[in-house]
């Protein structure tokens, strides 16, 4: 018995220390971003919390507010071989994963052989992906969910980690597609990006407008970052905590029981969202310098987590109510 308890604290002294290690790392890269992007601490602790969970970020917001450059800042910073796409009409499946091109050796024999296209990176930034069309974007699916692609029935695994980071235009914007919900699913995180702050805003115009801009440092590589990964999903969560996620995620869903639900939503999250909140909250604990998740982490992931998993009724939508509205009702009523 005395032994089961030593080996116990042995491995208890091993997380503590690796999550001290993991909180400087963190501390880090929190460093090393502030150097670049000026404010929008929300926006970065969001999108850091879906790339530490090991999942898909979605950006939301108008040109202009350094989304890209927040995607490719964090490449750099967590040492991780990055792509771009500019998403655009006529962007086509093969332009994203690859293609194969017919080869013709000495002696005259043909063969195919696969072009890799820029989706084999471990930080795929789509940009502005809600301008191509509704087959292009579906051609980042399978990537999103199952880390390989499939081309003339051969598969092909990407590289390890993988994470998209997608930024898109809000929807009322010209020339947009809505994405698919099945690929919004496949987002751990919606992150909506504002308009800075005054003093963010004025700090923006003084540093970037030199002859010389700040540039950031890599302090993590890819196999650091699948160790922190790996450490989050370790994490102890209470049974407290996952009935806390259990009953918010499953009060968005109409049919059961909640009318406020079942006026305004004409459909809710699935498992999938609440599966996303148990690993944000324990990324969100650990970023926070925590052991382990709380409720308050729940009610604050709620938004992000859930936002592009809902969608509102006709009649709620011509009332003029938001998703973000119906997130924050429930939330309230959680809270009691």
């Amino acid at each position: 018995m005395g032994m089961m308890q030593t080996e116990d604290s042995l491995d208890e002294k091993a997380i503590i220390a690796a999550a001290e290690r993991a909180l400087a790392d963190i501390a880090l890269i929190r460093e090393e971003i502030s150097k670049v992007i000026f404010g929008q601490e929300s926006v970065v602790e969001n999108t850091l919390l879906a790339v530490l969970s090991g999942g898909h970020a979605l950006l939301v917001g108008v040109p202009g507010l350094a989304k890209t450059k927040l995607v490719t800042t964090l490449g750099e910073v967590l040492g991780l071989g990055a792509n771009r796409i500019q998403f655009t009409p006529d962007l086509m499946p093969s332009d994203i994963l690859g293609s194969e091109v017919m080869d013709q050796d000495d002696s005259g024999r043909r063969s195919f052989r696969f072009v890799k296209g820029p989706v084999f990176a471990q930080l795929l930034m789509a940009d502005e992906i809600n301008r191509a069309s509704p087959r292009t974007q579906s051609a980042l699916l399978q990537s999103m969910q199952e880390y390989h692609v499939t081309i003339a029935g051969q598969r092909y695994d990407l590289p390890a980690p993988f994470h998209v980071l997608a930024t898109q235009n809000p929807l009322e914007q010209e020339g947009t597609y809505p994405l698919p919900e099945a690929q919004l699913d496949r987002f751990l995180l919606q992150v909506d990006v504002h308009y800075p702050e005054l003093a963010a805003e004025r700090q923006i115009l003084l540093e970037t407008t030199g002859l010389s801009e700040t540039k950031p440092k890599a302090v993590l590589n890819a196999g650091r970052l699948m160790e922190i990964q790996k450490l989050i999903r370790q994490m102890p969560v209470s049974d407290k905590v996952v009935d806390a996620i259990l009953d918010l995620v499953r009060s968005a869903r109409p049919g059961q029981g909640n009318a406020t639900t079942d006026k305004h939503v004409a459909w809710g999250p699935g498992p999938r969202a609440g599966q996303s909140m148990m690993l944000c909250a324990r990324a969100r604990a650990l970023y926070e310098g925590r052991l382990a998740p709380s409720i308050d982490d729940i009610y604050a992931l709620a938004e992000p987590v859930l936002e592009h998993r809902m969608a509102l009724t006709f009649a709620a939508r011509a009332e003029g109510m938001s998703v973000r509205d119906v997130i924050a009702g429930l939330v309230k009523q959680a809270k009691g």
